[in-house]
């Protein structure tokens, strides 16, 4: 067991060097888009960044080795070249001290006027300072992880934040971003902790003596309530991580049931090519959309039918296949006239013909097992006013003219498919945060068998070899900390990393 921890203290250092040596420069970046705007936001962390800020103000009256900023104060400034003496901009200046900061180094930010060329000459002055280079993408949030300012949950959920597109993934993301997942783990982790350490206690200093069953039976009960909580947080129908994602939905259906016109109306633009000839569509084409503040990536599909000699139309059903298999939501499009005769007073003749048509289709049952199918019913202006009635009357099914939409039908199917995505992304809670990345997922189900392998070995009358089932609780622990970054895993570092941007 000293072995194991000091291998693992071993690696720590390592990691805990590497950061070292990367934050002993200072950094600097926009941290504003890269577009012209009114105002844009320089940012530097890092030991040297007095002395830069001290370089880039220095001309003068305004002696720049003279002036010492306040903390998160702003202070009207104009900014000059360390080397020409020229002067760049008027702007702010706040100055930010380790360890009140994000990154929990010196910071700080100069705010100058949004033109290409200022922001051009702000970086290269800072170029020209003694020890400061341009960060690299995700390198502040970097240097906040390393010091202690962030868990990995909370950066994921900072670039989760930076990349949301709708009202629902803001939320989701802030709670993250603010430690909503960190500080659920951080119990598991310590509770765990605790197990692993009054196991280890005995078996450090109960030498021959044997141990008493009660301390073995309160662990098992403490284990067995941390398992069930982490199957009741994994059992979430992948809310977070299709709401980070994307509810990706599939319509599908047969040839010039009007699936283009559905997509179409949905995005309230021309996405699809409409013709009134059979098989216009051969590709999947898909559009993300902000579908009452929930991401949608609708994919508009081949039409579906079992016979045909077309090979690009093969290859576009094979397609259309693919497509339902990766898919959360599919709407099944059917032409209403064909479903008249279904009765409203049989509770389950709509489910009959959703997997008759899907027959039809050729599409398997399989396919849609975990899927959510909703029935859309279009043309609904060729039928009769009591046939349409009694369609509406009809459970798992929306009925819509995609051709001649009036406001109030438009209204009821758009508000239908709304409550359909409410079901399927939840709503983000701060006391019940939802997994939005798969490798929690996959960290969380290791742990439960890390337990599972100790609760498995123990017997009332027989002990297994106590230090096995310490490792195996401490292997459970280390599943959680995989999670929230408290084990440096390289790999894990550089995934999370990669997609933020330069500044951030």
């Amino acid at each position: 067991m000293a072995l194991l921890r000091n291998i693992s203290n071993s690696f720590c250092r390592i990691f805990q060097r590497q950061a070292s040596s990367d934050s002993a420069c200072t950094i600097y970046s926009l941290s504003s888009g890269h577009v012209k705007c009114g105002v844009s936001v320089i940012r530097l962390s890092g030991p040297r960044t007095k002395q830069a800020l001290r370089a880039i103000i220095a001309s003068g009256s305004e002696n720049g080795f003279e002036f010492e900023p306040k903390p998160r104060q702003a202070y009207l400034k104009s900014f000059y070249h360390p080397v020409s003496k020229e002067m760049i901009d008027r702007g702010l200046l706040l100055w930010f001290p380790g360890p009140a900061s994000f990154t929990g180094e010196d910071a700080c930010e100069f705010q100058v006027h949004g033109s290409l060329a200022v922001i051009a000459a702000m970086l290269d002055a800072l170029g020209q300072c003694d020890g400061l280079r341009p960060a690299k993408p995700g390198e502040f949030t970097k240097r906040a992880f390393f010091g202690g300012k962030l868990d990995l949950t909370e950066v994921e959920g900072l670039a989760d934040l930076i990349h949301a597109e709708t009202e629902a993934q803001r939320k989701q993301a802030l709670l993250q971003s603010t430690g909503a997942l960190a500080r659920l783990y951080d119990s598991w982790r310590k509770r765990l902790i605790r197990c692993a350490a009054h196991l280890e206690a005995y078996i450090d200093f109960a030498e021959e003596e044997q141990i008493e069953g009660g301390v073995i039976l309160q662990l098992t009960r403490e284990l067995n309530a941390v398992k069930a909580e982490i199957k009741d947080h994994l059992n979430d129908q992948r809310q977070g991580e299709i709401l980070r994602d994307g509810v990706r939905t599939c319509i599908v259906g047969a040839p010039n049931v009007g699936k283009s016109s559905l997509l179409n109306m949905l995005c309230q633009r021309s996405v699809s090519i409409v013709t009134p000839l059979a098989g216009t569509t051969r590709d999947i084409i898909e559009t993300m959309h902000n579908f009452g503040g929930y991401p949608v990536v609708f994919a508009d599909t081949a039409g579906l039918r079992r016979q045909t000699s077309d090979a690009i139309e093969l290859e576009g059903m094979q397609r259309a296949k693919q497509c339902i298999n990766q898919s959360d939501l599919i709407l099944l499009v059917a032409d209403a006239r064909e479903l008249t005769t279904l009765d409203s007073s049989q509770s389950k003749s709509v489910t009959y013909y959703i997997e008759k048509y899907l027959n039809d289709l050729d599409i398997p049952l399989a396919l849609c097992n975990d899927k959510v199918v909703k029935l859309v019913a279009n043309k609904t202006d060729t039928l009769k006013t009591d046939e349409l009635e009694n369609l509406q009357k009809l459970s798992n099914i929306l009925t819509i003219s995609c051709l001649k939409p009036t406001n109030e039908a438009l209204q009821e199917f758009l508000h239908a498919l709304e409550l359909q995505l409410q079901q399927l992304c939840g709503a983000p809670r701060a006391e019940h945060p939802r997994i939005t990345h798969m490798r929690y997922r996959q960290q969380l189900e290791r742990c439960i068998e890390h337990i599972d392998i100790f609760l498995s070995d123990y017997k009332p009358d027989v002990y297994p070899d106590m230090a096995i089932a310490a490792q195996k609780l401490r292997q459970s622990v280390r599943c959680i900390e995989r999670i929230t970054g408290h084990v440096s895993c390289e790999d894990i570092l550089d995934v999370v990393f990669k997609d933020f941007c330069i500044g951030k």
